[in-house]
């Protein structure tokens, strides 16, 4: 939403953010983005927000998410997709407009970047140039960038199947209406990969239209209005195949629970390998939920009907594995008095799991080849061939490329694994799956113990969400079980309830400082906590003795006490915005962060 006029009061505060660029744009001396912060300003008086004379809204990116979502229910994938592409490329065109205006003294090059900064000022995403070379005066262009972190996929993800087409209709108009402004003629971006197809990142390409050639047609359409005129029967060719929505989907105990783009991106890849016979290697952190996501793996699968007989093979002393995956005859070892089944022959016509499987000895590697090669198997003490119809679906939280690298795990078994990988995502990078799994073993864990816990108090949602879950799930679950029990019948569980055992926790939040800018909540503690500036003043004065000829009369000054001032004096000219304090002395944020640490000046609960 924009409009064109400012308030001439208000209190207003500027973001604190750092600067988008991994790689450099353009030659060393290109500016940050701290002049568009600048421009960014919150009345707090009137609730409006400005970036320059332009007025801006904040929305929360699921109601993004869900009015893409049914308008493409409405009225089709090709219109929704023209009326959000058109809508990115107005705002392109209004930054392209304010770039001018900003950098009207700097470098073209300097002056086109304001629209890659302004794709991550505005939380659209991250990105990275690849090249970027343009002539404004004779109308060449050529620009290819990186998206990373795009808000446009991970709400795309949250309703949707990965599909063919990519997804950042918003983005790729952005850039087309941007660059469009700036050169004073048609320019096209056009998206080459994206994560809605399955990449790991998004991938954008523009030229001047014309070179685009006959490939331009397809995406200029989509910058036409008068795209509402879809025949119904045309709207539901053009629907995508919707995701379950939460409430459908895995809320019954022993399937997975999530939202987030990652697990939906992993439920994807499950639901298209079930129906297979191919072998399936489950990729992941101790705790992630590997089991659960083998076991709806068989649900899913022509086999469900079947046995899933599922092994941790951690837990299997060396001189059992064989008997225990292969069965055992009578008398085939002490002990052994009678004729045992193995798993394989347990799982026949159904699923075997072997969880931890890197941690198989090499001579039970080679014997689990044999049986995933010729599909069958000899019982320990017998000299009978059974021939066995077992799916292997295995899992490991080992880099076993790195084990076969290092000799510990049989390359050729390797391969015979590694069919279908299927990552999941460690809990710290699904924060969106946390509500939905607290709720879900609220009612496994109230049922359990025959408790009526109504929920969580608002201190253990921030705590949770506070947390980085280095147990993953398991641990999740675990702590939402000691909860229901402490917590009081009929209340709500509470923080102290939940974190008994010394957790620590890494607290990534923005809060307003003294200044009332906007900068991450451990930095705006460290600048309302920074020492006063009368002690440094002396010692500047002492410096100032030293430096013109006093040194006899002048106090001693070590370089540690002046480095020690530059750093404070640094943070306080920055109102605690490490990133750029770190850039007014040269050095690295967590460069930064170290030297203040090691003086004292900023401690570890600053950070938690």
């Amino acid at each position: 939403m924009t409009e064109s006029r400012r308030p001439g009061s208000g209190a207003h505060a500027s973001t604190s953010l750092a600067p988008l660029q991994k790689t450099p744009l353009v030659e060393p001396g290109f500016p940050d983005i701290a002049d568009l912060m600048g421009r960014l300003s919150f009345s707090l008086n009137d609730g409006r927000i400005w970036l320059d004379d332009q007025r801006m809204l904040l929305i929360h990116a699921k109601s993004l998410g869900a009015l893409r979502h049914e308008m493409i229910d409405a009225f089709g994938l090709d219109a929704a997709r023209g009326l959000l592409t058109r809508m990115g490329y107005r705002a392109g065109v209004i930054d392209a407009q304010m770039a001018r205006k900003v950098r009207s003294t700097t470098s073209s090059k300097n002056m086109f970047v304001v629209g890659p900064q302004m794709h991550c000022l505005e939380g659209v995403g991250h990105s990275e140039v690849v090249r970027l070379d343009f002539d404004v005066e004779r109308g060449t262009h050529y620009g290819e960038f990186v998206w990373t972190h795009p808000i446009e996929d991970e709400e795309h993800i949250r309703h949707f199947l990965i599909g063919a087409d990519p997804a950042c209709w918003m983005q790729t108009g952005y850039a087309s209406g941007f660059s469009t402004e700036f050169m004073g003629r048609p320019v096209l971006y056009r998206e080459v990969e994206c994560l809605s197809m399955g990449h790991s990142a998004c991938r954008i390409v523009g030229k001047a239209v014309e070179d685009w050639g006959d490939q331009a047609a397809d995406d200029l359409r989509f910058t036409m209005p008068g795209m509402f005129a879809v025949a119904d029967a045309q709207r539901a060719s053009n629907r995508i195949e919707v995701l379950l929505s939460p409430d459908e989907s895995a809320i019954a105990a022993g399937h997975p629970v999530g939202v987030s783009p990652s697990f939906n991106t992993a439920m994807q890849m499950l639901r298209r390998v079930a129906p297979t016979q191919a072998t399936v290697l489950f990729l992941g952190e101790s705790g992630v939920g590997k089991e659960v996501f083998a076991r709806t793996l068989h649900r899913l699968s022509h086999r469900g009907d079947k046995p899933f007989i599922a092994l941790n093979c951690a837990t299997i002393p060396e001189q059992l594995v064989e008997s225990e995956l292969f069965g055992a005859e009578r008398g085939a070892f002490t002990g052994a008095t009678q004729s045992r089944l193995g798993r394989f022959e347990r799982a026949d016509g159904g699923t075997l799991f072997l969880d931890e499987v890197g941690t198989l000895s090499i001579s039970a590697q080679s014997k689990l080849l044999r049986v995933l090669q010729e599909g069958e198997i000899e019982r320990l003490g017998d000299s009978q061939t059974r021939q066995v119809d077992v799916r292997v679906v295995a899992a490991t939280n080992v880099d076993l490329r790195a084990e076969v690298r290092k000799g510990n795990f049989r390359e050729d078994l390797f391969f015979r694994l590694n069919v279908f990988p299927i990552l999941i995502a460690p809990l710290r990078d699904r924060h969106e799956d946390i509500p939905l799994l607290m709720t879900h073993f609220l009612a496994r864990f109230n049922q359990r113990h025959a408790r009526r816990i109504k929920g969580f108090t608002q201190r253990a949602v921030d705590a949770m969400l506070s947390y980085d879950w280095p147990g993953n799930i398991r641990e999740l679950e675990n702590v939402i079980e000691r909860g229901v029990i402490l917590a009081t019948d009929e209340g709500a569980i509470d923080k102290q309830d939940l974190f008994t055992s010394g957790e620590r926790f890494s607290e990534q939040r923005y809060a307003l400082d003294n200044q009332g800018k906007i900068v991450r909540a451990d930095e705006a503690t460290l600048a309302r906590n920074a020492p006063p500036v009368v002690e440094d003043d002396r010692m500047f004065a002492r410096i100032d003795k030293l430096l013109h000829g006093a040194a006899e009369n002048a106090e001693p000054v070590s370089i540690e006490e002046f480095e020690t001032v530059l750093l404070k004096r640094a943070v306080e000219k920055t109102r605690g915005n490490l990133a750029a304090a770190a850039r007014l002395l040269g050095i690295t944020r967590p460069q930064m962060v170290y030297r203040l640490k090691s003086r004292g000046i900023m401690h570890d609960s600053d950070q938690n």
